[in-house]
């Protein structure tokens, strides 16, 4: 049986590629991480390998030594365990200091270069699962009005040029006024925050990186999203076609549906 390595962030798309992988005959070797990794991961995967953030070197020898040439990388990071939980090891403090910033991309890709050095690729989660990239459309029974498309419109530009500078994939947008750019605290706060500004009928948009590699930090949406967007009284999640991943697609949209919430991939 051929193997493959899962690492896995937090949230549930580990689990939801975990057995994706095992439909597919595949026998999934994950190696999680300590407070960011969902414990129940480990019924869905055949062997199962805890570590802490920054680890880097015992994460190269488990795959060494389970044989694993090709890995997927599944889940974020809460970026504020950059500062207060990660515990780099040598190899992750040598990576660490070779960089001229730590913005994700590139923290991302002198990853993955390390991994490829030591023989480790790094494939794209989609290859697996492409039936979970949003498809181009309205996927709700609510459609944007003339002037949430004119919002939309306007946001998406700034999202992309805050994706650009790699500093998030979201903005909350009102009226053609920005209320709120996501940076270190994620979407849902970004939502969150940006919606008591707007006092309510906010159109969120997400979208991916301008040259985004679909190897990692693909953009995730998901029933999270729609709980924050009720939260703030929000009216439309505009996110883009082909290179987001929907989550619990059914129940989403119809709890979105029941909100009066308006789903739409450009």
């Amino acid at each position: 049986m051929e193997k493959i390595g899962l690492i896995a962030g937090n949230g549930k798309l580990p689990i939801v590629f975990a057995q994706v992988l095992a439909q597919k005959n595949l026998k999934v070797i994950a190696v999680a991480h300590r407070g960011e990794t969902l414990d129940s991961l480990e019924k869905y995967v055949d062997t199962i390998f805890w570590i802490d953030l920054g680890q880097l070197q015992r994460l190269i020898e488990i795959f060494k030594k389970e044989q694993i040439s090709n890995v997927i990388m599944v889940g974020g990071v809460t970026k504020a365990s950059m500062f207060s939980g990660i515990k780099p090891d040598a190899k992750a403090i040598s990576l660490l200091s070779k960089l001229a910033h730590k913005k994700d991309d590139l923290l991302l890709r002198s990853f993955a270069k390390v991994l490829e050095k030591e023989g480790i690729n790094v494939q794209s989660s989609t290859r697996y699962l492409p039936s979970i990239l949003a498809q181009k459309g309205v996927i709700t029974k609510g459609v944007p009005t003339k002037d949430q498309y004119k919002d939309i419109r306007f946001g998406w530009d700034i999202a992309k040029g805050i994706g650009k500078l790699d500093i998030g994939q979201t903005v909350v947008v009102k009226d053609q006024v920005i209320l709120a750019v996501e940076a270190i605290e994620g979407t849902d706060e970004t939502i969150k925050r940006g919606g008591r500004l707007g006092n309510g009928q906010v159109v969120v948009v997400k979208v991916s990186k301008p040259h985004q590699d679909m190897r990692f930090d693909i953009p995730v949406v998901g029933m999270e999203t729609i709980h924050s967007l009720k939260e703030v009284r929000g009216s439309v999640l505009a996110i883009e076609a082909g290179n987001t991943i929907i989550m619990e697609k059914e129940e989403m949209v119809r709890f979105a549906d029941e909100e009066g919430i308006s789903i739409v991939a450009i």
